[in-house]
């Protein structure tokens, strides 16, 4: 296993109106739920928890660093939230699009020594062995990627090596949000002469589509 490998799970702070807005306007739409709003809020901790109840059982055994990356709120109640996860490495995400953050992410993780993967919390079906298999392609290729059904991805991960190139990463001009995000991505980094290998195609969680089968 590399050393120093880091996870940086990217949060959303869980506060009724400020995340997973999506999934409360159809919870109030669809489902006429009359806390829609706290609804959501509720289903985002519970994702945040899985996730990092994943990620801490792969720090304790030795295999990764966890980092959480807040967005929606501020350092200090950035800090306390991650405390009260159990999480003792935290920072904010900052500010801009998807593709900002992320690769401002990455820049700060440039001081590990060995591969850094990022990931969000929608992921329910989210298990140890998507990471170890992550961790593992990334000591034969450049990069790593996790699909998703929307046509996205619901992982990212870069080599070492990779990671002190940020001229190479395949992160400019990436339509974020759109169904071609994985498209383009693979296609930046076969002209960029990045290697690159897919974990298995997974869907997040989002809006009330998502959430069905996860109740089901």
């Amino acid at each position: 296993m590399p050393p120093g490998a880091a996870l940086v799970v990217m949060a959303r702070w869980p506060a009724a109106g400020r995340c997973k807005r999506r999934l409360a306007h159809d919870l109030s739409r669809v489902l006429q739920h009359p806390v829609a709003a706290e609804r959501a809020a509720h289903i985002q901790r519970r994702l945040t928890g899985h996730t990092l109840t994943v990620a801490k059982r792969l720090q304790q055994d030795g295999q990764l660093d966890v980092v959480l990356a807040v967005s929606g709120t501020g350092p200090g109640a950035a800090r306390r939230w991650a405390g009260s996860l159990g999480v003792g490495s935290v920072r904010l995400q900052g500010g801009g699009g998807l593709g900002t953050r992320l690769r401002r992410q990455l820049l700060l993780s440039r001081r590990t020594d060995g591969p850094t993967l990022v990931i969000g919390t929608d992921l329910p079906w989210l298990n140890r062995r998507d990471l170890l298999a992550a961790i593992e392609m990334l000591q034969r290729s450049d990069l790593v990627l996790g699909p998703a059904e929307d046509g996205g991805y619901w992982l990212i991960g870069l080599s070492r090596e990779l990671l002190r190139q940020p001229a190479l990463w395949p992160l400019s001009g990436i339509p974020w949000g759109g169904e071609r995000v994985l498209a383009s991505t693979l296609a930046q980094a076969a002209d960029r002469g990045v290697s690159t290998m897919l974990l298995r195609e997974r869907n997040d969680l989002d809006q009330l589509a998502d959430l069905r089968p996860w109740l089901g």
